[in-house]
């Protein structure tokens, strides 16, 4: 054997020798649940380990076939409410729910921060489906893939749901080692998440078919007869239930149907569908080599990208998990722990196993399908009167002129967290007419303040400007000091 290969198998051999340490620190009654995620994680690390060379060769890239991304607009609208209930009644939605809110200055979950008329990401996903099973008789449950990060909270934030027309279903992703980024083996001294938390990690959204079946839900939903499941990260406030794509899903007996949507500059970083060796997949940002970056950001090349809102046929992905035919590409995220070592993450995409089923499409769907709130300049968009809320779902204001959502930059140092962000503002600006909003720097804005056009605000270092109550800004620059001070 050559060294190159004697070395794979030799770190292979001792982090099996490594986890088997790890699991005499567990009870027996817990040592179930860490069998399987150590089992997945042997897995996943064989692959990294065994990988040579990039995932995509550029060349081998195909032309989309003319009917792999179907335009929405040509979907039939189902209108018959007894056909609709049966549609539904074979319906699961799935929600990831493993993020927690760190990236906007909040502790616990990300869907317990509240966006809307002080309700939260889990509030308003549970009306959305509670009015869809009040509407048509229907019994759509909910199933939220928490983290070993959100489950605790999770758990106890759900039982004031237990009065409402929602059946909610939890379980918990896996939980996988940190490893030395030298050594490549854990950094984990205990198998109690408490002892070290910084030793674990979610390994990404794709463990998602894993550990939905480890769970023993998707068994019980296809015994059911439940068909589909419509997955979306639970911050995306436009991935809500869509008749039409529920539709097309059961009538062309599709496997895993990915929502894409028209790429604009702003969205340059998103995965994209690609042909290659006759099957439909999904190229990540990261699997693209250095030469084609550019290529890969052409809006003419590559015009659509993943919204992560996927819709995968249940028995499908029963027969992929237990045929064991699942591969997805492996995402290397490399972290630095607060001490300073340098460890890797080994996660996977949920959109990645596209190349693993049969009849796969992409729908090109409205861009409002695709809402995401990563930041607080996302939250200002979504809290404005940009929308309305309806049974839970966000739909833009008819008075907005351009279906476009405005591009907002708001500063870190002094908008970043959301308890600072609601801070600046005495309340949220009429955005009904802007098209970019830019602010860096001690900025504040007085009660019903209107933005318009382009509006450029830079309060320089040291200096603070206070935009004045009921000030209306259209395509302004201002800079310099403006304080407004009570007497």
């Amino acid at each position: 054997m050559e060294f190159k290969e004697l070395s794979k198998k030799d770190a292979q051999i001792s982090l099996a020798m490594e986890l088997d340490k790890l699991m005499k620190t567990m009870p027996e009654g817990q040592k179930q649940v860490v069998e399987q995620d150590f089992d997945g994680f042997k897995r996943l690390f064989g692959k990294f380990i065994n990988s040579t060379g990039p995932s995509v060769h550029w060349d081998k890239i195909d032309k989309l076939p003319q009917d792999a991304i179907q335009p929405y607009a040509g979907l039939p609208c189902p209108d018959d409410k007894e056909s609709i209930r049966q549609m539904l009644d074979q319906l699961v939605v799935i929600k990831l729910n493993g993020g927690l809110g760190t990236s906007m200055g909040c502790s616990g979950p990300k869907s317990v921060i509240p966006v809307r008329n002080d309700l939260t990401f889990l509030d308003l996903t549970v009306q959305q489906i509670e009015y869809l099973n009040k509407k048509y008789n229907a019994n759509v449950p909910l199933v939220l893939m928490n983290s070993f990060n959100t489950d605790d909270d999770t758990m106890k934030i759900i039982r004031k749901y237990s009065g409402f027309n929602v059946s909610i279903k939890t379980f918990n992703q896996s939980r996988y080692p940190r490893i030395n980024k030298e050594s490549l083996m854990p950094v984990a001294k205990s198998c109690r998440t408490d002892d070290d938390i910084e030793a674990w990690y979610p390994p990404g959204h794709g463990d998602f078919y894993q550990a939905f079946s480890n769970s023993g839900l998707l068994e019980e939903f296809v015994d059911q007869g439940k068909k589909y499941c419509f997955i979306s990260n639970i911050d995306n406030l436009g991935a809500t239930v869509d008749l039409n794509i529920l539709n097309m899903c059961l009538n062309l007996n599709r496997e895993f149907v990915m929502e894409v949507t028209d790429k604009t500059r702003a969205d340059v970083k998103g995965g994209t569908l690609i042909q290659y060796e006759g099957k439909l997949r999904l190229l990540e940002a990261a699997q693209v080599p250095k030469e084609h970056e550019d290529d890969f950001k052409s809006v003419k090349k590559f015009n659509v990208f993943n919204t992560n809102n996927l819709w995968i046929s249940l028995p499908a992905i029963q027969r992929v998990v237990d045929e064991n035919t699942l591969d997805m590409e492996i995402i290397v995220n490399p972290k630095q722990l607060d001490g300073g070592l340098n460890v890797l993450q080994l996660e996977t995409a949920v959109g990645a196993a596209m190349k693993c089923f049969e009849s796969a499409s992409g729908i090109c769907v409205p861009r409002s399908r695709f809402l995401p709130v990563k930041k607080t300049s996302d939250l200002l968009l979504v809290m404005s009167n940009l929308y309305s809320l309806d049974s839970g779902a966000l739909i833009m204001s008819p008075k907005r002129m351009f279906p476009s959502t405005p591009l907002v930059k708001l500063g870190d140092n002094h908008f970043k967290k959301v308890s600072a962000f609601l801070s600046r503002f005495g309340s949220i600006p009429d955005l009904l007419e802007l098209d970019h909003l830019t602010v860096s720097g001690d900025v504040t804005f007085g009660r019903g303040v209107s933005l318009r056009g382009t509006v450029i605000i830079i309060a320089n270092h040291g200096d603070r400007i206070d935009i004045p109550a009921g000030a209306v800004l259209e395509n302004k620059i201002v800079s310099g000091n403006l304080r407004i001070l009570d007497h």
